[in-house]
């Protein structure tokens, strides 16, 4: 610390030299408060050290990325192996009928609960994270077991209820909680590492429903299907509890000086230092209802829920349909959903290094757009099957890119969670159509329901670019304003909240 000088009109300068373990008078050393004063002129600046940053990022990336990754690709398990276990004999067991309108409301009634339950994406602002994500987890394990031991049409219809308003209250809200732990930039890649369990999890049903129908149980193999994919989000429910941190402040595996660094972090988003759970700003709520950007990617959500929602529980069945016997339509269905899940990792990380997301989606929804045109046109089954990649690649990286660009472009927390609800709330009823657009009776090729989708990613396409359009013209708007903004904000305070440095992400 530098000496202090002590100076009147007609004295001599005094120094007063610092003494080692010199404190004042309630103990604390000088080195301890100019410890705390750089601590916090940092926290409220927003000046963070890219050393202790990457520290603190590689931890949260080692410490949770994993056990959502996992929760997810279980709950994306848990509500698409119905299509696994069509081919494998539950409707025959459970005397569906035979025009598929049973299957079809099966396939409708757990997104219809999902529905309602939407708003429960705000509860992640409500409730510590711990024990509402443990809640959930427990409450969809339980059902998505209970499947292997219905009986009947309608006790399977009730389970399926159940198990979209269990898992209305996890996925949706994830994009949301991330964004406590990670910046705009960062958040992109982990919700594309988190939801690309979707598309692998089907690969890996696949392939597991393969190895299941390949055997000769005395148990009915949908039943056995079920009760392997059930229990094991039981007992995770358990590490929720004990491993899900609540916010940075209160998660284990950080230490002081990374919980100083998250805090710092931040401001960059809140503005000020606060505890981000357990409120909600009702004029937030507001502002984010009267948005119209918020509809614009909800109707993006939609278009894509129409394909991403009936891919994986049509997609075994048509490829069945294709001459292939069922146990090899479980094998051939997971090759095209393990490339998907590369181009998920791929073009989210492009995104978030390039900031430009409408530009990307729209590539993507034009080349699932391509492969359901290739679905729908042909009757080659090489063909087709090509047609089923390009579908893939294009339909679960577009609706996976979309989520990032909700939060991007919020300009505070509850806003985020309002804009996640009302994408979720609109979005959600694409499935509704999606579901019931492969009727059994236009089978082998279900014409009708490859050109729907093909028009769906089209559109999807389109509103990719006229959003970003909306949003070039809306950063005009606020550079007029308040004036441009620089690469250079090593500041940070108010980056990611309302304000003269808040600009829309493309």
């Amino acid at each position: 610390m530098a000496p202090s000088s002590v100076e009147s009109a007609n004295a001599p300068q005094v120094i007063l030299e610092e003494k080692p373990g010199l404190t004042q008078a309630d103990g604390t050393s000088l080195e301890d408060m100019e410890k705390q004063t750089r601590e916090t002129s940092e926290a409220r600046g927003g000046n963070i050290d890219p050393a202790a940053q990457s520290k603190l990022v590689r931890k949260l990336d080692l410490n949770m990325v994993p056990l959502m990754f996992c929760l997810y690709m279980l709950s994306y398990l848990d509500r698409s192996n119905v299509g696994n276990a069509k081919i494998a004999g539950l409707t025959k067991d459970l005397k569906f009928s035979k025009n598929g309108d049973d299957y079809t409301w099966l396939l409708t009634i757990f997104y219809i609960s999902y529905i309602i339950f939407e708003w429960f994406a705000l509860m992640w602002k409500v409730v510590p994270a711990h024990i509402w994500a443990s809640c959930c987890v427990l409450g969809w394990g339980i059902i998505a077991t209970l499947q292997s031991s219905t009986t009947s049409w309608s006790g399977i219809m009730a389970l399926r209820f159940f198990l979209g308003m269990f898992e209305a209250g996890f996925g949706p809200g994830l994009p949301f909680y991330l964004s406590y732990f990670y910046l705009r930039h960062e958040v992109g890649l982990r919700i594309g590492i988190i939801t690309a369990a979707g598309p692998l999890s089907t690969c890996f049903a696949g392939a597991l429903a393969y190895g299941i129908t390949s055997g000769h149980s005395n148990f009915a193999n949908w039943r056995l299907l079920f009760l392997v994919e059930g229990l094991p989000t039981i007992l995770i429910a358990g590490v929720v509890w004990f491993f899900f941190p609540d916010s940075p402040e209160k998660a284990r595996f950080l230490n002081e000086d990374d919980k100083a660094t998250a805090r710092a972090r931040g401001v960059r988003q809140v503005e000020h230092e606060s505890d981000r759970v357990g409120r909600i700003v009702w004029s937030d709520i507001g502002a984010a209802l009267l948005d119209a950007k918020n509809y614009i990617t909800a109707m993006m959500y939609f278009s894509c829920n129409v394909s991403f929602s009936s891919l994986p529980v049509f997609l075994p069945t048509i490829i069945n349909e294709m001459g292939f016997t069922a146990i090899n339509a479980q094998g051939l269905s997971a090759p095209p959903y393990f490339i998907s899940f590369i181009v998920v990792l791929a073009t989210t990380h492009t995104a978030d290094r390039t900031g430009q997301r409408g530009i990307t989606i729209c590539i993507l929804s034009l080349i699932g757009a391509i492969g359901y045109i290739l679905l729908a046109a042909t009757s080659a089954v090489s063909t087709r099957y090509l047609g089923v990649y390009f579908a893939t690649i294009g339909i679960y990286p577009a609706i996976i890119n979309i989520l990032p660009w909700v939060v991007n472009n919020q300009g505070s927390d509850t806003k985020r969670g309002a804009g996640i609800a009302i994408l979720n709330l609109i979005g959600q009823c694409g499935p509704l159509l999606g579901t019931r657009i492969y009727p059994a009776i236009d089978g082998p090729h279900y014409r009708l329901g490859m050109w729907t989708c093909a028009a769906f990613l089209l559109f999807n396409g389109f509103l990719a670019i006229a959003l970003r359009t909306l949003l070039v013209w809306e950063n005009k708007k606020l550079d007029e304003r308040y004036g441009i903004v620089g690469e250079d904000v090593s500041d940070g305070k108010g980056v990611e909240v309302d304000g003269p440095k808040f600009r829309y992400v493309l």
